[in-house]
């Protein structure tokens, strides 16, 4: 996909590059402290260089890194990252309908390259699939450039951190920057009341349960808003109710 020259010269590339500008400075103090993170829970630097460049999933990262310093059964960082995941089958199922024109391998590499906010800005600029060629062409494109400048700032910040692991601590708190661009998500896909419903449920469950150990708060923050919204949905009247 991204040694395409075509994706390359085509100007909807730079354009990808320069939307992700908008938000990088958040994304690399959040790579940052992942890497230190990673350092000082015990991981080594060959681990943890390891772990950043195969997982690519600061999220799942954050969440597994303590459950490994712990020395969580497998299984628990399994589910634990597998649900804090699950949001890429969304992202997945959406984006179907603009890489179904593309061959198997350009679909299984932008999988793995895909973040959050690539997802947000892409569907913000390309809200319909294209129909013609020179319109998909467009969309890889920009994707392609979206994701490029994503991962190169991750994977730079992310092994700083690691290099950088006993001169910067925790305690800085630059992963903030991380918690606000997630923010920046939310605020983009809330567009529902039935979003919102969601996401007030799980915060509210992840509060609740906070106290949990090996960070099952967070399972159950997930579980809990999957639920109320399913039985929301079955609800004629609720349905109403919450329509946009």
């Amino acid at each position: 996909m991204f040694f395409d020259p075509l994706n390359f010269r085509h100007p909807a590339f730079r354009q990808g590059m320069i939307d992700t500008l908008k938000v990088a400075p958040g994304i690399w103090a959040w790579g940052l402290m992942t890497g230190v993170a990673m350092v000082q829970a015990g991981l080594g630097p060959g681990m943890s260089t390891l772990m950043t460049l195969l997982v690519y999933g600061g999220s799942a990262q954050l969440a597994a890194i303590p459950l490994l310093g712990a020395g969580a059964p497998a299984w628990v960082i399994l589910a634990t990252a597998f649900c804090v995941n699950l949001r890429f089958a969304v992202f997945s199922l959406h984006l179907r309908q603009y890489m179904m024109a593309w061959p198997r391998w350009q679909r299984l590499s932008i999988g793995y390259f895909i973040a959050d906010l690539n997802y947000v800005q892409f569907v913000e600029r390309y809200p319909d699939p294209a129909n013609d060629r020179e319109g998909q062409r467009s969309e890889m494109a920009y994707l392609c450039g979206n994701c490029f400048l994503n991962w190169i700032g991750w994977q730079i910040a992310s092994l700083a951190g690691i290099v950088l692991a006993a001169q910067v601590p925790l305690q800085w708190g630059l992963g903030f920057a991380g918690v606000l661009a997630l923010v920046g998500i939310l605020c983009s896909l809330c567009q529902t009341r039935l979003r919102a419903i969601s996401l007030v449920v799980s915060g509210t469950a992840a509060v609740v349960a906070f106290a949990l150990p090996l960070r099952l708060n967070i399972l159950v923050a997930i579980a809990s808003a999957v639920v109320v919204c399913l039985l929301i949905e079955r609800t004629p009247l609720a349905r109403k109710q919450v329509a946009p």
